[in-house]
């Protein structure tokens, strides 16, 4: 899951620094915001322009972050309320329905928030009561000694954890299990550099599993719940497991294969001692029912947002989690997903979505075709800028795009497949922080990561491609 990660060393965190690369990004920002007040576009409206201009801001700030992408987020807001709300500044041209400001600040606590808040408890809890660390130590013993197997282990758990934790605080504690196997290997060994990738790699396929497991999941939920076609928790999965095992299997047999993982064995310490503390025993009951509610959405028909607020009121009022703990929380996240949802708002209110899609000549195209575009755009945009920013940016044209008429498509498909190929780009240090992670531990070259990172968004894009449309018609798992 995109978001929470372990406690952070006391002391403030210093403000990354202005480079020139970010001064000139915010020079275009400002000029591209300033640009569609200058000069007109035939056929698009007032608020059009102005949102317009704010759309190509947001881009070339998550592009370039300039200032910080949580803040993009919350730029956007307020920049929608001053120009096209109730409340704008300038006069609105007569007859456009002005939405109220209301509904751009509710953004910042919509249901998919809410979905999303409660797995930040849980990934938290996780790390404060070490489950994550004590359940991987636990559920690596039935692999024994081979390597081939520890491999298929450790890609496992970290897939499964990812699906309901923070990515990076689930890459953060597999590392901690298996760094001191790597110490021990030889510097020129390349199973340390198959140890140190099969964890990021894993934890970034196994986010696509969940609704919670990656922030344009979130994004893409969010969109869809808006256009009127509700995606529940279980549906998601059906979704995406099926893919998310034959993708894992990949990565299995390609690391094994180009990192010389047969024939060998690895010893790693397993020991682990669970948390018996009454606020221990209460987080473990609150993480396992939630997971529960979650997975028989069907049988209670509770949506996941509202389960998702549960272990948020048991885990406070119980004192499990105090005022510091709240702190910890990756609210940034939250702020960022929710200056999305804004901007696929102001998008759809203005008319901008309808006239950018005019540009295109979509109706010549097959909706495969369109399919692909979409998700390969995503999947090459997400490579060298955060994955939310991308599903921000793309989500609410391809919904845009599957409600335009002459276009048979999809809208579910649409927001899935931009989700799933911003959530497929893992080749480069920079686009994940489980990469990151990664590279810090001095046992992966940046040609390593791009090789591996390549093959396996490949290899998903075209296997969601190939086969993902076809099998959600069998399983009967997309809304008509």
């Amino acid at each position: 899951m995109g978001g929470s990660s372990r406690h952070q060393a006391a002391g403030p965190t210093p403000p990354p620094a202005m480079t020139r690369g970010r001064y000139i990004g915010l020079f275009i920002a400002i000029a591209l915001f300033a640009l569609p007040w200058c000069v007109q576009f035939p056929g698009l409206s007032v608020q059009g322009h102005r949102i317009l201009g704010v759309f190509l801001a947001a881009i070339v700030l998550w592009i370039t972050e300039a200032v910080p992408l949580f803040a993009t987020a919350v730029i956007i807001i307020l920049l929608e309320i001053l120009l096209i709300s109730d409340q704008a500044l300038l006069a609105l041209p007569e007859g456009f329905s002005a939405p109220s400001y209301r509904v751009f600040f509710g953004t910042l606590a919509d249901p998919v928030l809410m979905l999303f808040l409660g797995g930040f408890f849980l990934a938290h809890g996780a790390a404060k009561f070490a489950l994550d660390r004590n359940l991987a130590r636990v559920l690596l013993r039935p692999f024994g000694t081979s390597a081939r197997m520890i491999l298929l282990g450790l890609i496992g758990i970290t897939a499964v954890f990812s699906m309901f934790m923070s990515n990076t605080a689930t890459t953060a504690t597999m590392m901690a299990v298996v760094l001191p196997v790597m110490s021990q290997l030889p510097a020129r060994d390349r199973m340390r550099t198959g140890l140190a990738l099969c964890i990021p790699i894993a934890a970034n396929v196994g986010g696509m599993g969940t609704p919670i497991g990656t922030p344009p999941n979130a994004i893409a939920i969010g969109a869809l719940a808006r256009a009127g076609h509700t995606v529940g928790f279980v549906q998601w999965m059906l979704m995406a497991i099926p893919f998310v095992l034959v993708i894992l299997l990949f990565v299995w047999l390609l690391i094994g294969r180009l990192c010389g993982f047969g024939g060998k064995t690895i010893k790693l310490s397993i020991d682990s001692t669970f948390d018996t503390s009454r606020s221990a025993k209460i987080f473990y009951v609150t993480f396992a029912a939630t997971i529960a509610f979650w997975l028989t959405e069907h049988l209670h028909g509770l949506s996941s947002s509202i389960v998702g607020f549960f272990p948020v009121v048991v885990l406070l009022s119980t004192r499990v989690f105090s005022s510091k703990d709240l702190q910890a929380l990756q609210w940034h996240v939250l702020w960022l997903v929710a200056g999305g949802i804004a901007l696929g708002l102001g998008v759809g209110r203005s008319g901008l979505d309808v006239w950018l899609l005019g540009l295109i000549q979509w109706q010549n195209m097959s909706s495969a075709l369109i399919i692909a575009m979409l998700s390969l755009v995503a999947l090459a945009l997400s490579t060298v800028i955060s994955n939310s920013a991308t599903a921000n940016l793309l989500v609410p044209l391809a919904m845009s795009l599957a409600a335009s008429t002459g276009v048979t498509m999809n809208p579910v498909v649409a927001a899935v497949f931009v989700a799933i190929g911003s959530s497929l780009a893992m080749a480069l240090p920079i686009s994940t922080p489980p990469n990151a992670i990664a590279m810090s531990t001095g046992a992966v070259r940046t040609k390593d990561m791009a090789l591996l990172g390549l093959l396996v968004g490949g290899f998903g894009w075209a296997l969601f491609l190939l086969c993902a449309p076809r099998l959600w018609g069998m399983l009967g798992v997309l809304p008509s």
